[in-house]
């Protein structure tokens, strides 16, 4: 069966909550089995060290009665209790119950467990001059008691932690109830409803957090979206117009040659078919530096770049050129894309101004700054962000032979971000525009 792509946004949602609930349980598990298994032996070791006091100190008792003659070897016979001792004295044994004769003697001065007459027992000792004493008390209470607490803890360890995975089970469950109900919200978002958003209940916890993140990037997509198509609408515009007017220009020359001539054509085709290119070329170089990053190919000296320029406006005539505020000034990046930047406000300047353009380059800090004057009419403040946009020309009623296609400062600004810097419009001396570049200097 086909795997949806809710299918595959939940089950990671599930696995989180399982692989929980899965780890929570063995954590607990093994720290409750730790702890019972620790509370078993204190318990075993407690009991069993209460019992050897009780027969270290009546083993001592005797056998300073025996020392001082105040105990008889018959009273040690006639002794009848849950107790069992054993006197060897020479050759003589004095015990008081049969299953005396069993009791080990000890290694050493610890107390050590034995089994008699298939019953637990343990045994002291204490040796005296007259001989050597055994005591032997059963472990049976004790090992009983042991038996009922391990299996207490048997039956309580597991239903503790069948409980505690079913409240992390629980608790996980709805925890992740928030993050369930913003992955529906927004796969419920396509292309006709990006102006959705996740609603956030501002409590600044990290569900509010995420869900703040989510439309975060839900604004930024629909920003690209709705870019994109006015992106593809604008060049679709900007492309039909050269085509139509080679394509009326076409008819009519075959409807009626004496009016439009074939080298007339000709002059057309070349002349819409450059603009053509200069829009895709544009539109290609855009799209690049959208797409990627810009590596720094090497040192570029502004002052050349700006220099250069100078040169070709004045070789072309039309504006006086001023150049004195070229200073040398050096960045990283990429010469070509650079030059291109310059040359497009220096042509944008050249259209705008009146008489004349000043271009200026100077390092100010860790700061290179490239600028270009124009004598026209200038900015207005209203419109300063604007006129970097794709395809935007405020003074509509002008011709596109004049204005160009609306993409030379989107270029710029483009260009200028890619060398992490940017550009920006101030007025300038003359009252017309200033084009300001600023991208971040090399390092002398």
């Amino acid at each position: 069966m086909a795997d949806t792509g809710g299918e595959r946004m939940l089950r990671p949602a599930a696995s989180i909550r399982t692989r929980i609930t899965i780890w929570a349980t063995l954590v607990v598990a093994v720290v409750l089995g730790l702890g019972a298994v620790a509370v078993v032996a204190l318990l075993s070791q407690s009991l069993t060290a209460g019992v050897a006091t009780r027969m270290e100190s009546e083993s001592a008792s005797i056998a300073e009665g025996l020392q001082e003659g105040l105990v008889a070897s018959a009273w040690i016979a006639e002794r009848d209790d849950d107790v069992l001792i054993s006197w060897h004295s020479g050759t003589t044994t004095v015990v008081n119950d049969e299953n005396a004769l069993a009791l080990p003697t000890p290694p050493g001065d610890d107390p050590v467990r034995t089994v008699i007459d298939g019953q637990p027992m343990l045994v002291v000792s204490e040796q005296i001059d007259e001989g050597m004493l055994l005591l032997g008390a059963s472990l049976a209470e004790v090992d009983a008691a042991v038996a009922t607490a391990t299996t207490l803890l048997a039956v309580s360890v597991p239903l503790a932690v069948a409980v505690i995975a079913v409240v992390v089970w629980a608790v996980a469950t709805r925890a992740l109830a928030p993050v369930e109900r913003i992955r529906r919200q927004v796969e419920a978002i396509d292309a006709e409803a990006l102006d959705r958003r996740v609603p956030a209940d501002g409590s600044g916890d990290e569900i509010d957090r995420l869900a703040g993140t989510m439309n975060r990037m839900l604004d930024r997509v629909e920003q690209g979206y709705r870019a994109r198509q006015r992106f593809v609408g604008d060049a679709s515009h900007e492309l039909r117009s050269p085509l139509a007017t080679m394509r009326q220009f076409a008819e009519l020359a075959l409807a009626h040659p004496e009016v439009a001539p074939p080298g007339e054509l000709a002059d057309v085709v070349i002349d819409e078919g450059a603009r053509m290119q200069e829009i895709l070329e544009s539109l290609l170089l855009l799209a690049r530096l959208d797409e990627t990053a810009v590596r720094a190919a090497g040192v570029v000296d502004l002052d050349d770049l700006a220099l250069a320029e100078a040169r070709r406006v004045r070789s072309g005539g039309g504006v006086e050129v001023d150049a004195r505020a070229i200073e040398p000034v050096q960045v990283a990046g990429d010469r070509r894309l650079l030059g291109r930047a310059v040359a497009n406000l220096v042509d944008n300047a050249t259209r705008h101004a009146s008489t004349r353009v000043a271009i200026g380059v100077r390092q100010v800090g860790l700061r290179a700054l490239i600028w270009v004057d124009d004598d026209g009419s200038g900015v207005p403040l209203g419109e300063r962000e604007r006129v970097f946009e794709r395809f935007v020309r405020l003074d509509e009623a002008r011709s596109r032979d004049a204005g160009g296609a609306g993409l030379g400062l989107a270029l710029v600004r483009e260009i200028a971000v890619a060398h992490g810097g940017a550009v920006r419009i101030d007025s300038s001396v003359w009252g017309g525009a200033r084009f300001v570049i600023e991208l971040p200097a090399q390092e002398r």
